[in-house]
Protein backbone atom coordinates (compact mmCIF):
# COMPACT_ATOMS: atom_id res chain seq x y z
CA UNK A 1 0.00 0.00 0.00
CA UNK A 2 1.17 3.35 -1.12
CA UNK A 3 1.87 6.11 1.65
CA UNK A 4 0.38 9.57 0.37
CA UNK A 5 1.25 11.40 3.14
CA UNK A 6 3.87 11.16 5.44
CA UNK A 7 2.65 9.02 8.40
CA UNK A 8 4.19 11.99 11.06
CA UNK A 9 2.05 14.38 8.88
CA UNK A 10 -1.43 12.18 8.72
CA UNK A 11 -0.95 11.16 12.78
CA UNK A 12 -0.25 14.61 13.59
CA UNK A 13 -2.97 16.07 11.73
CA UNK A 14 -5.55 13.46 13.40
CA UNK A 15 -4.41 14.04 17.14
CA UNK A 16 -4.19 17.95 16.58
CA UNK A 17 -7.99 18.23 15.27
CA UNK A 18 -8.79 16.28 18.55
CA UNK A 19 -8.71 12.62 17.35
CA UNK A 20 -6.08 10.83 19.30
CA UNK A 21 -8.60 8.48 20.13
CA UNK A 22 -8.10 6.47 17.39
CA UNK A 23 -5.12 4.94 20.03
CA UNK A 24 -7.58 3.16 21.74
CA UNK A 25 -9.12 1.06 19.17
CA UNK A 26 -8.39 -2.76 19.25
CA UNK A 27 -10.24 -3.21 16.05
CA UNK A 28 -13.32 -5.19 17.74
CA UNK A 29 -15.25 -4.43 14.37
CA UNK A 30 -18.06 -3.51 15.99
CA UNK A 31 -18.07 -0.29 14.10
CA UNK A 32 -18.40 -2.44 10.70
CA UNK A 33 -21.17 -4.36 12.27
CA UNK A 34 -23.35 -1.54 12.97
CA UNK A 35 -21.92 0.86 9.69
CA UNK A 36 -25.40 1.35 7.56
CA UNK A 37 -22.86 0.75 4.48
CA UNK A 38 -22.86 -2.75 5.35
CA UNK A 39 -26.42 -3.43 4.81
CA UNK A 40 -25.85 -2.20 1.05
CA UNK A 41 -22.26 -2.52 -0.14
CA UNK A 42 -18.57 -3.86 1.86
CA UNK A 43 -17.06 -1.33 3.87
CA UNK A 44 -14.81 -1.14 6.52
CA UNK A 45 -14.37 2.08 9.46
CA UNK A 46 -12.46 -0.44 11.36
CA UNK A 47 -9.89 -0.35 8.33
CA UNK A 48 -10.17 3.30 8.49
CA UNK A 49 -9.13 3.79 12.21
CA UNK A 50 -6.50 1.35 11.55
CA UNK A 51 -4.87 2.93 9.05
CA UNK A 52 -4.84 6.52 10.14
CA UNK A 53 -3.12 4.97 13.10
CA UNK A 54 -0.22 3.82 11.06
CA UNK A 55 -0.53 6.86 8.93
CA UNK A 56 -1.20 4.24 5.75
CA UNK A 57 -4.77 6.14 4.57
CA UNK A 58 -5.07 6.57 0.79
CA UNK A 59 -6.74 9.89 0.49
CA UNK A 60 -7.50 9.33 -2.87
CA UNK A 61 -9.55 6.49 -2.23
CA UNK A 62 -13.23 7.10 -2.05
CA UNK A 63 -13.72 5.18 1.46
CA UNK A 64 -12.92 8.21 3.65
CA UNK A 65 -15.74 9.88 2.22
CA UNK A 66 -18.65 7.26 2.40
CA UNK A 67 -19.09 7.93 6.24
CA UNK A 68 -22.46 10.08 7.00
CA UNK A 69 -21.44 10.82 10.00
CA UNK A 70 -24.96 9.15 11.53
CA UNK A 71 -22.97 8.52 14.75
CA UNK A 72 -23.86 5.22 15.35
CA UNK A 73 -20.37 3.42 15.70
CA UNK A 74 -18.93 5.99 18.34
CA UNK A 75 -22.13 5.23 20.15
CA UNK A 76 -21.94 1.79 20.29
CA UNK A 77 -17.95 1.86 20.48
CA UNK A 78 -16.41 -0.43 23.41
CA UNK A 79 -13.16 2.13 23.51
CA UNK A 80 -14.36 5.66 23.28
CA UNK A 81 -12.78 5.62 19.81
CA UNK A 82 -14.38 8.89 17.70
CA UNK A 83 -14.67 7.37 14.20
CA UNK A 84 -16.28 10.51 13.30
CA UNK A 85 -14.03 13.04 14.12
CA UNK A 86 -10.56 10.91 12.71
CA UNK A 87 -12.94 10.62 9.10
CA UNK A 88 -13.20 14.42 9.60
CA UNK A 89 -9.57 14.98 9.52
CA UNK A 90 -8.43 12.24 7.08
CA UNK A 91 -10.78 14.57 4.65
CA UNK A 92 -9.03 17.66 6.01
CA UNK A 93 -5.97 16.13 4.59
CA UNK A 94 -7.67 15.20 1.22
CA UNK A 95 -8.98 18.66 1.37
CA UNK A 96 -5.60 20.45 1.20
CA UNK A 97 -4.08 18.56 -1.36
CA UNK A 98 -7.03 18.81 -3.49
CA UNK A 99 -7.19 15.34 -3.69
CA UNK A 100 -11.15 14.53 -4.72
CA UNK A 101 -12.92 11.37 -6.27
CA UNK A 102 -15.61 11.29 -8.95
CA UNK A 103 -18.49 11.55 -6.84
CA UNK A 104 -16.77 13.64 -4.39
CA UNK A 105 -16.07 16.26 -6.64
CA UNK A 106 -19.44 18.21 -6.45
CA UNK A 107 -17.94 19.40 -2.94
CA UNK A 108 -15.97 21.63 -4.46
CA UNK A 109 -17.98 23.59 -6.06
CA UNK A 110 -20.47 23.51 -3.03
CA UNK A 111 -17.71 24.91 -1.12
CA UNK A 112 -17.45 27.67 -3.66
CA UNK A 113 -21.36 28.64 -3.13
CA UNK A 114 -20.83 28.60 0.22
CA UNK A 115 -18.44 31.24 -0.03
CA UNK A 116 -19.65 33.53 -2.76
CA UNK A 117 -23.58 32.84 -1.84
CA UNK A 118 -23.74 31.71 1.53
CA UNK A 119 -25.40 28.43 0.08
CA UNK A 120 -24.86 25.18 -1.43
CA UNK A 121 -26.91 25.77 -4.48
CA UNK A 122 -25.27 28.37 -6.17
CA UNK A 123 -28.51 30.45 -5.78
CA UNK A 124 -28.44 34.11 -5.55
CA UNK A 125 -28.00 35.58 -1.82
CA UNK A 126 -31.13 38.30 -2.91
CA UNK A 127 -33.71 35.39 -3.38
CA UNK A 128 -32.72 33.62 0.39
CA UNK A 129 -36.28 35.18 1.61
CA UNK A 130 -37.97 34.64 -1.44
CA UNK A 131 -39.85 31.83 0.21
CA UNK A 132 -41.68 34.08 2.62
CA UNK A 133 -43.48 36.25 0.16
CA UNK A 134 -47.30 36.55 1.16
CA UNK A 135 -46.62 34.59 4.80
CA UNK A 136 -46.96 38.01 7.08
CA UNK A 137 -43.31 37.25 7.96
CA UNK A 138 -40.76 40.07 9.21
CA UNK A 139 -36.97 40.86 8.82
CA UNK A 140 -35.67 40.38 12.30
CA UNK A 141 -35.39 43.27 14.72
CA UNK A 142 -33.54 43.72 18.25
CA UNK A 143 -36.26 43.20 21.00
CA UNK A 144 -38.14 40.14 18.74
CA UNK A 145 -39.08 37.27 20.85
CA UNK A 146 -37.05 34.45 18.29
CA UNK A 147 -35.11 34.47 15.10
CA UNK A 148 -36.46 31.84 12.71
CA UNK A 149 -33.35 30.51 11.13
CA UNK A 150 -35.24 27.82 7.74
CA UNK A 151 -31.78 27.03 6.31
CA UNK A 152 -30.59 26.49 2.95
CA UNK A 153 -33.07 23.79 1.60
CA UNK A 154 -36.10 25.48 3.03
CA UNK A 155 -34.87 28.86 1.70
CA UNK A 156 -34.20 27.52 -1.75
CA UNK A 157 -35.47 24.07 -2.57
CA UNK A 158 -39.25 24.04 -4.05
CA UNK A 159 -40.05 21.01 -2.08
CA UNK A 160 -38.47 22.35 1.32
CA UNK A 161 -39.77 25.23 0.35
CA UNK A 162 -43.34 24.13 1.88
CA UNK A 163 -42.01 23.22 5.28
CA UNK A 164 -40.84 26.58 5.46
CA UNK A 165 -44.60 27.93 4.77
CA UNK A 166 -45.92 25.57 7.23
CA UNK A 167 -43.54 26.82 10.25
CA UNK A 168 -44.54 30.59 9.57
CA UNK A 169 -48.43 29.45 8.95
CA UNK A 170 -47.56 27.76 12.61
CA UNK A 171 -45.68 30.70 14.07
CA UNK A 172 -48.48 33.72 13.21
CA UNK A 173 -51.19 30.90 14.18
CA UNK A 174 -49.47 31.09 17.78
CA UNK A 175 -49.01 34.66 18.03
CA UNK A 176 -44.83 34.41 18.24
CA UNK A 177 -43.18 37.53 18.07
CA UNK A 178 -40.73 36.50 14.72
CA UNK A 179 -38.49 37.04 12.12
CA UNK A 180 -35.93 36.16 9.86
CA UNK A 181 -32.72 37.28 8.75
CA UNK A 182 -33.09 37.32 4.93
CA UNK A 183 -30.56 37.98 2.91
CA UNK A 184 -28.46 38.33 6.16
CA UNK A 185 -28.74 34.44 6.38
CA UNK A 186 -25.92 32.35 5.86
CA UNK A 187 -25.84 28.06 5.45
CA UNK A 188 -24.91 27.24 9.51
CA UNK A 189 -21.72 25.26 7.77
CA UNK A 190 -22.32 21.90 9.76
CA UNK A 191 -22.08 19.54 6.61
CA UNK A 192 -19.29 21.45 4.96
CA UNK A 193 -16.95 21.21 8.24
CA UNK A 194 -17.82 17.30 7.84
CA UNK A 195 -16.35 17.67 4.41
CA UNK A 196 -13.00 18.48 5.55
CA UNK A 197 -13.49 22.39 4.56
CA UNK A 198 -12.64 23.73 7.93
CA UNK A 199 -11.62 27.03 6.65
CA UNK A 200 -15.30 27.23 4.65
CA UNK A 201 -17.04 26.47 7.86
CA UNK A 202 -14.99 29.37 10.12
CA UNK A 203 -16.05 31.57 7.64
CA UNK A 204 -20.28 30.84 7.31
CA UNK A 205 -20.15 31.04 11.60
CA UNK A 206 -18.11 34.28 11.88
CA UNK A 207 -20.62 35.66 9.27
CA UNK A 208 -23.49 34.27 10.75
CA UNK A 209 -22.06 34.87 14.59
CA UNK A 210 -21.47 38.90 13.76
CA UNK A 211 -24.98 38.87 12.59
CA UNK A 212 -26.99 37.31 16.10
CA UNK A 213 -24.59 39.55 18.08
CA UNK A 214 -25.32 43.08 16.17
CA UNK A 215 -29.03 42.09 15.75
CA UNK A 216 -29.26 41.73 19.60
CA UNK A 217 -30.51 38.10 19.05
CA UNK A 218 -31.04 35.58 21.73
CA UNK A 219 -33.46 32.93 20.68
CA UNK A 220 -33.00 31.04 17.51
CA UNK A 221 -35.27 28.82 16.26
CA UNK A 222 -34.23 26.03 13.19
CA UNK A 223 -36.01 23.26 11.18
CA UNK A 224 -33.01 21.81 10.58
CA UNK A 225 -31.26 19.36 12.80
CA UNK A 226 -27.66 20.36 11.14
CA UNK A 227 -28.30 23.76 11.74
CA UNK A 228 -29.29 23.07 15.57
CA UNK A 229 -26.23 21.04 16.04
CA UNK A 230 -24.26 23.59 14.68
CA UNK A 231 -24.95 26.39 16.55
CA UNK A 232 -25.91 24.50 19.85
CA UNK A 233 -22.69 22.53 19.98
CA UNK A 234 -19.95 24.06 17.44
CA UNK A 235 -20.89 27.49 17.37
CA UNK A 236 -19.40 27.90 21.13
CA UNK A 237 -15.83 26.83 19.87
CA UNK A 238 -16.28 31.05 18.91
CA UNK A 239 -16.91 31.91 22.98
CA UNK A 240 -20.77 32.44 21.74
CA UNK A 241 -23.77 30.83 23.23
CA UNK A 242 -27.19 31.40 21.75
CA UNK A 243 -30.69 29.65 23.11
CA UNK A 244 -31.03 27.21 19.90
CA UNK A 245 -34.48 24.94 19.19
CA UNK A 246 -35.54 22.86 17.20
CA UNK A 247 -38.68 23.36 15.47
CA UNK A 248 -39.98 20.12 17.25
CA UNK A 249 -39.17 20.81 20.44
CA UNK A 250 -40.89 24.78 19.88
CA UNK A 251 -43.96 22.47 18.84
CA UNK A 252 -44.09 21.01 22.06
CA UNK A 253 -43.68 24.38 23.94
CA UNK A 254 -46.32 26.01 21.95
CA UNK A 255 -48.58 23.12 23.08
CA UNK A 256 -48.23 22.85 26.56
CA UNK A 257 -48.45 26.36 26.60
CA UNK A 258 -51.88 26.30 24.97
CA UNK A 259 -50.98 28.69 22.21
CA UNK A 260 -51.10 25.97 19.55
CA UNK A 261 -53.72 23.49 19.26
CA UNK A 262 -55.01 20.96 16.57
CA UNK A 263 -58.55 22.07 15.29
CA UNK A 264 -59.29 18.57 13.62
CA UNK A 265 -58.25 15.26 12.87
CA UNK A 266 -55.34 13.47 10.97
CA UNK A 267 -56.83 10.00 10.41
CA UNK A 268 -53.56 7.96 8.63
CA UNK A 269 -51.63 5.67 9.89
CA UNK A 270 -47.92 7.46 10.39
CA UNK A 271 -44.59 6.12 11.23
CA UNK A 272 -41.48 8.67 12.48
CA UNK A 273 -37.94 8.48 11.24
CA UNK A 274 -35.63 10.18 14.04
CA UNK A 275 -33.43 11.96 12.17
CA UNK A 276 -29.37 11.55 13.23
CA UNK A 277 -28.56 14.64 14.03
CA UNK A 278 -32.11 15.11 16.02
CA UNK A 279 -31.86 11.98 17.37
CA UNK A 280 -28.25 10.11 18.02
CA UNK A 281 -26.68 13.19 18.21
CA UNK A 282 -28.64 15.43 20.26
CA UNK A 283 -30.91 12.83 21.78
CA UNK A 284 -34.27 14.79 20.92
CA UNK A 285 -36.76 11.78 20.72
CA UNK A 286 -39.65 12.84 22.67
CA UNK A 287 -41.10 16.15 21.82
CA UNK A 288 -41.20 15.32 18.25
CA UNK A 289 -43.57 12.20 19.34
CA UNK A 290 -45.46 13.87 21.85
CA UNK A 291 -46.24 16.66 19.44
CA UNK A 292 -47.65 13.67 17.07
CA UNK A 293 -49.34 11.92 19.50
CA UNK A 294 -51.48 15.25 20.35
CA UNK A 295 -53.27 14.88 17.19
CA UNK A 296 -56.33 13.50 17.24
CA UNK A 297 -57.23 10.03 14.89
CA UNK A 298 -53.54 9.76 14.47
CA UNK A 299 -51.96 6.43 14.87
CA UNK A 300 -48.55 6.42 15.21
CA UNK A 301 -46.77 3.27 14.35
CA UNK A 302 -42.79 2.65 15.24
CA UNK A 303 -40.46 1.28 12.58
CA UNK A 304 -38.16 -1.28 14.00
CA UNK A 305 -34.99 0.53 13.88
CA UNK A 306 -35.72 3.84 15.71
CA UNK A 307 -34.71 6.50 18.44
CA UNK A 308 -31.58 5.75 19.18
CA UNK A 309 -31.04 2.72 16.74
CA UNK A 310 -32.51 4.84 13.66
CA UNK A 311 -31.54 3.93 10.44
CA UNK A 312 -29.59 6.64 8.63
CA UNK A 313 -31.01 8.23 5.58
CA UNK A 314 -27.50 8.85 4.08
CA UNK A 315 -27.29 12.61 4.18
CA UNK A 316 -24.97 13.54 7.06
CA UNK A 317 -21.32 14.03 6.38
CA UNK A 318 -21.80 16.04 3.23
CA UNK A 319 -23.04 13.24 1.26
CA UNK A 320 -26.16 15.07 0.47
CA UNK A 321 -24.07 16.49 -2.21
CA UNK A 322 -22.38 13.77 -3.24
CA UNK A 323 -22.47 10.98 -5.63
CA UNK A 324 -24.92 7.93 -4.53
CA UNK A 325 -24.84 4.97 -6.59
CA UNK A 326 -28.50 3.37 -6.70
CA UNK A 327 -28.62 0.47 -5.13
CA UNK A 328 -26.25 1.75 -2.47
CA UNK A 329 -28.30 4.23 -1.05
CA UNK A 330 -29.92 3.96 2.66
CA UNK A 331 -33.07 6.04 2.29
CA UNK A 332 -34.20 2.88 -0.31
CA UNK A 333 -33.90 0.67 2.27
CA UNK A 334 -35.42 2.77 5.32
CA UNK A 335 -38.61 3.93 2.92
CA UNK A 336 -39.32 -0.09 2.90
CA UNK A 337 -38.92 0.18 6.05
CA UNK A 338 -41.92 2.08 6.40
CA UNK A 339 -43.85 0.45 4.14
CA UNK A 340 -43.54 -2.37 5.62
CA UNK A 341 -44.71 -1.42 9.17
CA UNK A 342 -48.32 -0.03 7.22
CA UNK A 343 -47.67 3.41 7.12
CA UNK A 344 -49.27 6.10 5.08
CA UNK A 345 -47.11 8.66 6.10
CA UNK A 346 -43.32 8.79 6.51
CA UNK A 347 -42.89 11.83 8.83
CA UNK A 348 -39.67 13.38 9.73
CA UNK A 349 -38.41 16.57 11.09
CA UNK A 350 -34.71 16.70 8.81
CA UNK A 351 -34.26 18.69 5.19
CA UNK A 352 -32.09 16.24 3.89
CA UNK A 353 -34.34 13.05 5.37
CA UNK A 354 -37.38 14.44 3.51
CA UNK A 355 -35.24 15.24 0.63
CA UNK A 356 -33.64 11.72 0.19
CA UNK A 357 -36.83 9.94 0.90
CA UNK A 358 -38.80 12.21 -1.42
CA UNK A 359 -35.80 11.00 -4.21
CA UNK A 360 -36.23 7.01 -3.41
CA UNK A 361 -40.10 7.23 -3.29
CA UNK A 362 -40.08 8.50 -7.01
CA UNK A 363 -37.64 5.34 -7.58
CA UNK A 364 -39.45 2.39 -5.70
CA UNK A 365 -42.89 0.89 -6.42
CA UNK A 366 -43.68 0.21 -3.24
CA UNK A 367 -42.53 4.01 -2.28
CA UNK A 368 -44.88 5.44 -4.05
CA UNK A 369 -48.04 4.73 -1.84
CA UNK A 370 -46.28 6.30 1.23
CA UNK A 371 -46.16 10.38 1.88
CA UNK A 372 -43.46 11.89 2.82
CA UNK A 373 -43.91 14.70 5.15
CA UNK A 374 -42.02 17.22 7.65
CA UNK A 375 -43.96 17.22 11.23
CA UNK A 376 -44.71 20.83 10.46
CA UNK A 377 -46.29 20.09 7.53
CA UNK A 378 -48.87 17.86 9.68
CA UNK A 379 -49.12 20.51 12.25
CA UNK A 380 -50.39 23.31 9.62
CA UNK A 381 -52.90 20.93 8.05
CA UNK A 382 -54.81 20.17 11.58
CA UNK A 383 -54.43 23.80 12.91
Amino acid sequence: METVAPLKEITDVIRQNGSSSFDFCYQCGICDVVCPWNRVRPFSMRKIIRQAAFGLTEIEGEDIWRCSTCGTCPQRCPRGVNQIEVGMSLRRIATEYGVFPDSVAPVVTVGASLRAEGNPFNMERSKRADWAEGLSVKTFTEGMEILYSPGCYLSYDPRMKKVAAATAKILNKAGVDFGILGTKESCCGESIRKTGNEQVFKHLARENIKNFIDLGVKKILVSSPHCYHSFKNEYPEFNVNFEVVHISQYLQELMDEGRLEPAREFEKKITYHDPCYLGRHNKIFDAPRDVLKSIPGMQLTEMAECRENSFCCGGGGGRIWMETPKGERFSDLRLKQAVDVGAEVLVTACPYCITNFTDSSLGLEQGRAIEIKDITEIIAEVI
